[in-house]
């Protein structure tokens, strides 16, 4: 009983996590809709930090002084400049797509650490690669009439990606023996101060905040912090010790659709080829990632 008991809990957290992290495209669309993206993505790394805050003071220890340089560049690589990338991405291309599009990291990850960090090379690996990308072109390409600022807009969520699959090596290399979750609430706990800076250079805090409009921008930018980013990351760590990284790594599969069906009920267009660029994206996903001889 107590082994349906664990698997049905751990199904539940598998599946909040996809639809928390397959929300947070739909909630950047709706904080920029009365934000400036620079805005949105500060409110967002800034509620992470604060909710996060509590963890940092407590596992700071845990962070050795040689190594708080490394956590520091990671919250940048794997937090700050993507949130910014990909609000700034939304402000042109449609919150699916960039959903569709953020299911690149795992292949991104591969990629970098077969070409910077020494990965041993295997032939299916570079298969994969080479199939998420045939993929990434067919979804590029789907709409057709596609115009160099599209193009420029959704390279902005490309390069997003990519800095995760570079903070992922670089947390690998550097700083396996750290404890994830410290890496993550220190990384906040050092940004929440660039994070007020921003806000004051962006004119934040002269907006009419008791505005319904700019309130209700805020409290998204908020909610894609707290949820999408602080709380979603504690749900990912439990999954993990809980089940184990291969069936936690599994959400990569689901946070496409989630994005999808936010974007259809907010009247975006989604046409055959966006879907079928998904789904070749995700076989190069699984292909790249598969252990060998499985």
């Amino acid at each position: 009983m107590s082994d349906y008991r664990g698997a049905f809990i751990n199904a539940i957290i598998f599946t909040g996590l996809c639809i928390i992290w397959g929300s947070s495209f739909i909630l950047i669309k709706e904080g920029i809709a009365n934000l400036s993206p620079y805005q949105v993505a500060t409110i967002r790394i800034l509620s992470a930090g604060l909710v996060l805050l509590p963890v940092a003071v407590r596992e700071w220890k845990h962070i050795p002084t040689n190594k708080l340089g490394y956590v520091f560049l990671s919250g940048l690589l794997g937090s700050f400049f993507p949130a910014y990338l990909f609000c700034l991405a939304e402000t042109k291309i449609d919150s699916s797509l960039a959903g569709f599009l953020n299911s690149l990291t795992p292949v991104f990850t591969i990629f970098i650490g077969l070409l910077f960090f020494g990965q041993v090379f295997q032939l299916h690996k570079l298969a994969g690669v080479l199939i998420a990308i045939s993929g990434m072109l067919v979804l590029l390409f789907a709409k057709g009439n596609v115009s160099m600022q599209f193009l420029s807009y959704a390279s902005f969520a490309l390069v997003a990606t990519i800095l995760y699959g570079l903070n992922i090596n670089l947390v690998g290399r550097h700083l396996h023996e750290t404890p994830s979750l410290a890496v993550v609430a220190v990384s906040f706990a050092l940004l929440l101060l660039p994070c007020i800076i921003i806000l004051w250079v962006t004119g934040y805090f002269s907006l009419p905040l008791g505005e319904k409009q700019v309130l209700f921008s805020s409290g998204a930018s908020a909610v894609l912090g707290i949820m999408g980013t602080a709380v979603a990351t504690i749900l990912f760590y439990m999954l993990i010790k809980r089940s184990g990284g291969l069936f936690a790594s599994m959400v990569t599969y689901g946070i496409p659709f989630i994005a999808l069906t936010w974007g259809l009920l907010d009247g975006e267009t989604i046409n055959g080829w966006q879907v079928l660029g998904l789904i070749i994206i995700l076989v190069g996903v699984y292909v790249t990632t598969r252990k060998k001889g499985r």
